[in-house]
């Protein structure tokens, strides 16, 4: 989490609160590390983690759209801003679907 928070500090983003939602929590199997974070105006966040060594398709950007409505059913509301860090190669029909959904790509 220390890696997230020092990659979000650099861009000016600085959070009053950071928590780790499991995925078993929401009931999928997946390999991903979910965070809920506020930040200092009050702004919630939903920071995805994703570490894969295949690379991102579409079909896994609506995989990632599932456990977002999933996540926001979990913790009974919107979030303001949904950013994901990927460390792993990007299917460019990916990466404009995920900027079409609102997604900021780390």
């Amino acid at each position: 989490m220390q890696i997230i928070v020092d990659s979000l500090r650099k861009k000016g983003k600085i959070y009053k609160k950071m928590q780790e939602i499991f995925p078993k929590e929401l009931g999928i199997r997946n390999r991903i590390k979910i965070y809920k974070a506020t930040d200092i105006t009050g702004y919630f966040w939903a920071i995805f983690v994703i570490s894969q060594k295949s690379k991102l398709l579409i079909k896994d950007v609506e995989k990632f759209e599932e456990i977002y409505t999933k996540l926001t059913l979990f913790c009974a509301h919107n979030f303001k801003h949904k950013t994901i860090f990927i460390d792993a190669p990007l299917c460019s029909k990916a990466k404009s679907a995920l900027q079409e959904l609102g997604w900021k790509i780390q």
